[in-house]
């Protein structure tokens, strides 16, 4: 979110998936690949939607699913941190399955844009080749 931050989120008004859940699906990616560590900190509900332009409000639903799925908990005076045995328990599978909803997205909009599965391979490639990988 800011320089200071160890990730932030993307937020894509025209996907059609409402805002807070595609806070809670990155923040579980984040977590899968190791992005974030147990025991790091999010950052604060007014920082988020300061940065994105979104109502709190939005950022809170977040926040308050990943904490009732065990993701997140509340640390008293201090925010939302990653819970430390959630990440040491994921294993591939888990992996897997929190990326599973971005690529479905990509499917569906590549297959919208008619698009061949080969052209949206090439693009993802040169996407991850042009990332820079922690």
């Amino acid at each position: 979110m800011t320089e200071e931050s160890n990730f932030y989120f993307h937020i894509a008004t025209t996907s059609g998936v409402p805002i807070y859940r595609q806070i809670i699906d990155q923040v579980k990616t984040l977590a899968a690949f190791g992005r974030v560590s147990p025991g790091d900190f999010l950052p604060s509900v007014r920082q988020v939607a300061q940065e994105l332009e979104i109502n709190p409000m939005t950022v809170s639903k977040a926040y308050s699913w990943l904490e009732k799925e065990g993701v997140l908990e509340s640390v008293r005076g201090q925010g939302m941190r990653v819970k430390e045995d959630r990440i040491s328990k994921k294993d591939m599978k888990e992996r897997k399955d929190a990326l599973l909803p971005l690529l479905k997205q990509v499917v569906i909009q590549a297959s919208q844009l008619s698009l061949e599965p080969e052209t949206v391979m090439a693009l993802l490639e040169r996407l991850w080749k042009e990332t820079p990988h922690e």
